[in-house]
């Protein structure tokens, strides 16, 4: 019986789930087990007859779940029953050899590296996707003018495409935090029971570069029994940060897609129902979905930060939480950033809502302009500020036209002429640096993606 949504395959990709199945993180250790060996050999330490063994009975596919499961029964420890299917299948002069100098903790904080390094390179192609797509949409759009909000209010005119831009950016930067975090949260260590590497001794470090090195990984510079916690509080925070910012442009999209706004719409499949009472729905509900998820996986940074502080050299009060903080932190994110690029793939823009919305406030959304008109005929701010609130107020109780009002008011049309006054109501004539501003990030973005390669 499935309980966790997440295990029944409800979210998340097949390709990351499949990172965090009970047989990749056997394995996962398998491989170090067979890599350190293999290191051991090479700066001898270990036999390289033994070695090899160790290494074919590693990657022969022979050690299941099911049988290091019954294993464990016996001893209760997950490690200790690896060992021991390791050991039945290796040659009889290897099984001493086996897990030399090692330590539990050493399998699985240096296969959860492998995890995230895995996780995250499926994370960072989503991510410079998502950055691509949002690029484009910011190019396709920078000459539409459409309404500005602050505090849910119009306030000024906007580039349409300056919306995707700002998200486009934060996209690339999340490959940079990536990419220069990696360092820190990739750890192989394989320094033993309190990150002295005793029993290899001043080989220790050695053996720990050659298997950081195979494994695509970076040594530990120091470590107690276990990496520090540190690292894995910043990968979660990083998906959270990732997952924060797919929430902030999910919100945006639910918002826009309100029947009063209407400016924009997520893609809509033939015989997709939005609700089973009301036929004529088209909720948002991909976008709503990346906005529940994200609370979830900002959960989990809690749980990793309370997770930094240990006893002594370790304890197990972060081993059982962490099996679910760093899989759910992954998959959620992964979820989270096929749905962001399912929207925006085809996500449908009213030009026709949002020149309607620009005209709501029967052009009460040029007052800034107007404002600056003054002020460069040496009207004082807060003079030009005061009078055009009195006549925006004012227009605003007699249902009239801004420009009209305007015309009307005795000080203004002495200051600005009627001519002035109509070039002040052409939206496309605010859209101020938008499109270098969009071309910028359009650039940034693309060597951003060019990086992944």
């Amino acid at each position: 019986m499935v309980i966790l949504p997440i295990d029944s395959g409800r979210y998340g990709t097949k390709e990351m789930r499949d990172i965090f199945d009970d047989k990749k993180k056997i394995d996962y250790q398998l491989e170090i087990e067979g890599v350190v060996a293999k290191s051991q050999a090479a700066i001898g330490i270990i036999p390289k007859d033994v070695a090899n063994s160790i290494l074919r009975a590693a990657i022969s596919g022979k050690i299941t779940p099911k049988k290091v499961s019954k294993l464990e029964k016996k001893s209760d420890h997950d490690t200790a029953a690896l060992v021991e299917a390791l050991s039945k299948i290796c040659i009889p002069k290897a099984k001493p050899w086996i897990h030399y100098g090692l330590t539990s903790n050493d399998l699985v904080d240096t296969s959860n590296s492998m995890q995230m390094r895995d996780a995250l390179s499926i994370i960072e192609s989503k991510v410079g996707r998502l950055a691509v797509i949002l690029a484009k949409l910011a190019v396709k759009y920078e000459n539409m003018p459409a309404v500005g909000r602050t505090h849910g209010q119009h306030t000024s005119i906007i580039s349409f495409g300056l919306k995707f831009a700002n998200w486009a950016l934060e996209m690339a930067k999340h490959l940079e935090r990536i990419k220069e975090s990696e360092k820190r949260i990739l750890i192989c260590k394989t320094l033993g029971v309190v990150g002295t590497g005793s029993l290899m001794g001043s080989k220790a470090l050695e053996v720990q570069k050659r298997v950081a090195k195979i494994l695509s990984l970076y040594p530990a510079e120091v470590a107690t029994q276990v990496v520090p916690r540190e690292r894995y509080a910043e990968y979660v925070f990083y998906m959270a940060l990732i997952g924060s910012t797919l929430e902030k442009i999910a919100v945006e999209i639910r918002n826009l897609q309100r029947t009063e706004i209407g400016e924009v719409q997520e893609p809509f499949k033939k015989g997709q129902m939005g609700s089973s009472a009301v036929p004529v729905k088209r909720n948002p509900i991909k976008s709503e979905r990346v906005t529940s998820l994200s609370k979830i996986l900002r959960s989990q940074i809690n749980i990793s930060f309370e997770n930094i502080p240990l006893w002594h050299e370790r304890d197990l009060s972060n081993s059982a939480n962490e099996r679910f903080t760093l899989p759910m932190s992954s998959i959620l994110l992964d979820e989270m950033l096929e749905s962001m690029i399912k929207i925006l793939s085809d996500l449908h823009v009213s030009k026709k809502a949002i020149e309607k919305n620009l005209k709501m406030t029967k052009g009460q959304i040029f007052a800034e302009f107007v404002l600056a008109a003054l002020i460069k005929k040496s009207i004082p701010r807060m003079k030009a500020y005061r009078v055009i609130q009195q006549v925006a107020f004012a227009a605003s109780d007699s249902d009239m036209e801004f420009i009209e009002a305007l015309k009307k008011n005795r000080f203004i049309s002495s200051h600005l002429t009627s001519k002035e006054i109509n070039r002040i109501f052409v939206p496309s004539n605010h859209l101020g640096a938008s499109i270098s501003i969009i071309n910028n990030v359009y650039k940034l973005v693309q060597k951003a993606r060019k990086s992944l390669s």
